[in-house]
C-alpha cells in the first residue's frame, strides 16, 4: 500500500506564544519625502514604535501627524528652508547634534526613512545616523535616490549623502527611483510614479518589522538582526511580493527572481546577509517554507540566511515573502565621504611640460636615456642566449604642481561607486604610463 503524502503545518498561532515584545524603535522621516511617507505608515502596523519627523520646512512638519516633531531652522535661513543645499542641512542638523540624540535616547532601533537629493534628506540623514549610533541603536536606512531626469545635480548630492550615510548607518536599503521604469507604463501619471517608489520603502520597513515582532514558529529576534548588521556599514536591496493559490511558493520564487529592485536576482548572488520573512494563512504548510527557501538558498551561494516564517490568519490561501540583501563594504573601498579623496593634480599655465624621453630613477648618468614610446632598457646579452632581457621599467612621479580649482574648488566630487572620478583613471587605477 503506497504511503500517504504528509502536509507539515507551521503551529497554530493560538497555540504558540504571544506576540514578541516588539524592540523599542523609532522611526525618523526626514525632509519633505520622509515626512510625507510616515503618514503613509499605519501606526497599527507598527505597535510601540514612536515616529519623529524631522525637517526645515515649516509647513511640511505642521502637516506631518507625527508625534514629535523637530524643526530645524536657524535666523540665516529665515524659513526658507535649505534652497536645495545639503550643506545647509548638515550644518543645521551638527548644530543641533543633541536635540537630534535625545530624540534617539533609548531607541534599540532607528529607521530612517528619506529621498535623497535635495537639502533636508541629503544634509540631515547622515547626521542623524551618527547621533543614533553614539545613542547606542542600530540603525537602518531606508532611501531613494533621484530619477535621472531630476538633473545631475540631485544625482551628485544624492550619491555624496549616500556614501555619507553607508559610513554612519548599519545597513542602508536603497531604491533608485529610477528602477521604477519596469514597474510602469507610458500612461503612468507623476504623482503615482513617486507613490509607487514611496510604497517600496515602506512595504520594505514592514517587511523587516513584521520579521521582528509577529509570532511564528520560526521566529527571528531583534538581537540576531542586530548581530548580522551591526557595524557593518552595508548597501542593501529589498524587494516584497505575493502571490495565492495552489502554487504559491513557486509564483513567489519566480517574482523574486524577476524583481527589478533585485537587479533579476544578481543582488542574492552578490549579497552577503539575507534576510527573509515570510508570512502565511493558517493553511501555509512546512513544505512551502522549505521549498521557498530551497530556491533562495541556491541564488545567495556565500550569503548568511536568517528566515522567519510568521501565520496570520487573514493570508488564507495567500503567501507573502520579503527579501532583504545586504553587501558589506569592501574592504579597500570603504563607504567613507568622498571629501576624504586626495585632489588630483591639475596642470597650470606656468607648469612645464615634461620631455617625452627621462631617465628612470637611480640610472647612471652614462646610461641610455628611457623612451617614453619605445619602453623597457636592454639589459647585456646572458652567456650562451641569442636573445635580451628586459629590465622591469620604474614610474616615477612627474613634477607636476599641484594647482587651486579656483571656483570649482569647493564643488562636489564626482563619485561613482565609491571612486572620485575628477581623479584621472591611470592614477585611481596605478596604470604605469611606459
Amino acid at each position: 500500500m503506497p504511503a500517504k503524502t504528509m502536509k507539515t503545518k507551521l503551529q497554530d498561532p493560538a497555540a504558540a506564544p504571544g506576540a514578541l515584545p516588539p524592540p523599542a524603535a523609532r522611526i525618523f522621516g526626514v525632509g519633505n519625502a520622509g515626512v510625507g511617507l510616515l503618514d503613509a505608515i499605519s501606526g497599527a502596523e507598527f505597535s510601540g514604535a514612536s515616529f519623529v519627523a524631522v525637517n526645515t520646512d515649516g509647513p511640511s512638519l505642521a502637516a506631518c501627524s507625527a508625534a514629535v516633531k523637530i524643526h530645524l531652522e536657524t535666523r540665516l535661513l529665515r524659513g526658507l528652508g535649505t534652497g536645495g543645499d545639503p550643506e545647509r542641512g548638515r550644518a543645521l542638523a551638527e548644530e543641533q547634534f543633541a536635540t537630534l540624540q535625545d530624540a534617539c535616547e533609548g531607541a534599540g532601533l532607528v529607521f530612517i526613512i528619506a529621498g535623497l537629493g535635495g537639502g533636508a534628506g541629503s544634509g540631515i540623514c547622515p547626521v542623524l545616523a551618527r547621533a543614533a549610533k553614539e545613542a547606542g541603536a542600530l540603525v537602518l536606512a531606508f532611501v531613494t535616490l533621484p530619477f535621472w531626469c531630476e538633473g545631475n545635480r540631485r544625482q551628485s548630492q544624492a550619491r555624496h549623502s549616500l556614501e555619507q550615510l553607508k559610513a554612519a548607518a548599519d545597513g542602508v536599503i536603497c531604491l533608485p527611483n529610477q528602477k521604477a521604469f519596469k514597474l510602469i507604463d507610458e500612461n503612468t501619471g507623476v504623482l503615482d510614479t513617486f507613490h509607487l517608489t514611496g510604497g517600496f520603502l515602506v512595504e520594505g520597513l514592514r517587511g523587516l518589522w513584521r520579521l521582528l515582532t509577529r509570532p511564528g514558529l520560526i521566529q527571528v529576534h531583534f538581537d540576531d538582526v542586530r548581530a548580522l548588521l551591526c557595524g557593518r556599514h552595508a548597501e542593501s536591496a529589498f524587494a516584497c511580493v505575493e502571490a495565492a493559490g495552489p502554487a504559491r511558493s513557486r509564483e513567489t520564487v519566480e517574482k523574486l527572481l524577476k524583481h527589478p529592485l533585485l537587479d533579476d536576482g544578481r543582488a542574492l548572488a552578490e549579497s552577503d546577509t539575507v534576510l527573509v520573512s515570510l508570512l502565511g494563512g493558517k493553511d501555509l504548510t512546512m513544505a512551502e517554507v522549505n521549498r521557498v527557501m530551497e530556491q533562495i538558498g541556491r541564488q545567495c551561494g556565500r550569503a548568511q540566511i536568517v528566515m522567519g516564517a510568521a501565520v496570520d490568519p487573514g493570508m488564507k490561501n495567500r503567501l507573502s515573502v520579503t527579501v532583504m540583501a545586504a553587501t558589506q563594504a569592501v574592504a579597500g573601498n570603504p563607504a567613507v565621504a568622498p571629501e576624504s579623496n586626495p585632489p588630483a593634480p591639475v596642470m597650470g599655465p606656468e607648469t612645464p611640460v615634461p620631455s617625452r624621453r627621462r631617465r628612470a630613477p637611480g640610472l647612471p648618468a652614462d646610461q641610455p636615456l628611457v623612451s617614453g614610446s619605445r619602453g623597457p632598457l636592454a639589459a647585456p646579452h646572458a652567456a650562451g642566449r641569442g636573445r635580451r632581457d628586459k629590465a622591469k621599467m620604474l614610474q616615477a612621479q612627474l613634477p607636476l604642481a599641484i594647482v587651486s580649482k579656483g571656483r570649482f574648488d569647493k564643488s562636489e566630487p564626482t563619485i561613482h561607486k565609491g571612486e572620485d572620478l575628477d581623479i584621472p583613471t591611470f592614477i585611481r587605477r596605478g596604470v604605469l604610463l611606459n
